[in-house]
């Protein structure tokens, strides 16, 4: 099986809300074997970290262009527990910088900018579980 159709396979996974996605190919064989599992709606809980509480609504953005989640998963603004944040309120930030990363059945997801300008708001808080399309970050 393809890279790409792996990951088009995560893509329609996530986007019907399923945690787990497993792809078996019999060797000499060429046959397939895929399992998909649907996502539990508690949060996932990294080692080292305490369980983060029940999951609440997005505050509604303030003016400015809203950036949102372009998959469903776990939010961390940091690489690690206790490390520092890819990015502060009042930083410049431009195309393709790393904003957060998106656990998603059990992969990290780094998740990059889109467009230059500085980061307003964060709008979710570290350690949520969040959707296809939750606003992230208020940039300006």
């Amino acid at each position: 099986m393809e890279l790409q159709e792996v990951r088009e396979l995560i893509a329609l996974a996530e986007e019907a809300g399923l945690a787990e996605l497993e792809v078996a190919e019999g060797i000499g064989t060429g046959k397939k074997r895929i399992r998909i599992v649907r996502a539990s709606p508690a949060p996932v809980e990294r080692p080292g970290e305490a369980a983060p509480a029940a999951a609440a609504e997005p505050p509604a953005p303030k003016p400015g262009d809203v950036f949102s989640a372009p998959l469903s998963g776990t939010f961390y603004r940091s690489p690690a527990p206790g490390e520092a944040p890819f990015v502060e309120v009042g930083q410049q930030v431009s195309a393709g910088d790393t904003l957060c990363i998106v656990e998603s059945m059990k992969m990290m997801n780094k998740v990059e900018c889109d467009r230059a300008g500085t980061l307003a708001e964060v709008l979710v808080e570290n350690g949520r579980p969040i959707e296809t399309g939750t606003p992230l970050f208020r940039i300006v």
